[in-house]
């Protein structure tokens, strides 16, 4: 994951097409690992995929090339229409308190990744944060959410929490859930809109590509509800 990202790397949103990944950044699957219980509780890397400049990928669930756009979204007349909010995330996010910590939660930006539930839930565990292992849980937790739907904030010095990642693309699988899950871009990428509209970068955001988000262009979890495979199209 050490390879050289340019200053260009980006995701372009193609009108009714893919995403146009530009800047070289590197691509793999990311698996959600459960316990014994069923529960979220890490992510397992997988392979890379071989290096590429710029690539497609497909947005709307239905190429016999996945991960890689082949065109069908023409064919089958894919409506990739953005609807998801433009307003920052800190906009959209409610804000609840805890004695040292603090959680922001943007629902609609939900990936279903499931990773806020073990220990008690997250939002209960903010309340407990004067409590280290429930702090240490609670931060994991908020971490792990792919979507960046969930951000843990230190009431001290204001900042979040948030993991090192540096700037790739991980193609998410959930066996747990018998699918596939969103393109997660993780460390800082820049999102771009058919329309020119420039995305706020964050560090942890969610793409759907089941082509199913009444969110687009992120993830609502509806990959889990329509149960989408990323395999070769039938």
């Amino acid at each position: 994951m050490n390879k050289p990202i340019t200053a260009t790397a980006k995701v372009q949103i193609a009108e009714n097409g893919p995403y146009l990944v530009s800047g070289s950044l590197p691509l793999l699957t990311e698996t959600i690992g459960t316990n014994r219980e069923g529960d979220s509780v890490k992510w397992t890397p997988g392979p890379e995929y071989p290096p590429k400049a710029n690539y497609a990928l497909c947005r709307c669930g239905r190429s016999a090339q996945k991960p890689f756009c082949d065109g069908t979204h023409a064919k089958a007349a894919f409506d990739g229409t953005e609807t998801a909010s433009r307003a920052p995330y800190r906009d959209q996010a409610k804000l609840i308190e805890g004695p040292t910590m603090s959680l922001t939660d943007a629902e609609s930006l939900c990936a279903f990744a499931r990773f806020c539930d073990p220990k008690g839930q997250v939002w209960n565990l903010v309340n407990r944060t004067d409590d280290s292992a429930a702090r240490k849980d609670f931060v994991q937790e908020a971490c792990d959410c792919p979507s960046g739907r969930l951000v843990a904030w230190d009431n001290a010095t204001g900042k979040p929490a948030e993991p090192k990642y540096n700037p790739s693309i991980a193609l998410t699988e959930d066996p747990a859930k018998h699918c596939s899950g969103p393109v997660w871009l993780r460390g800082g990428v820049q999102v771009i809109g058919a329309d020119g509209f420039k995305y706020e970068v964050r560090n942890r955001v969610t793409l759907c590509r089941c082509g199913a988000s009444q969110n687009k262009p992120f993830c609502d979890g509806q990959h889990a509800a329509i149960g989408f495979r990323a395999g070769p199209a039938a």
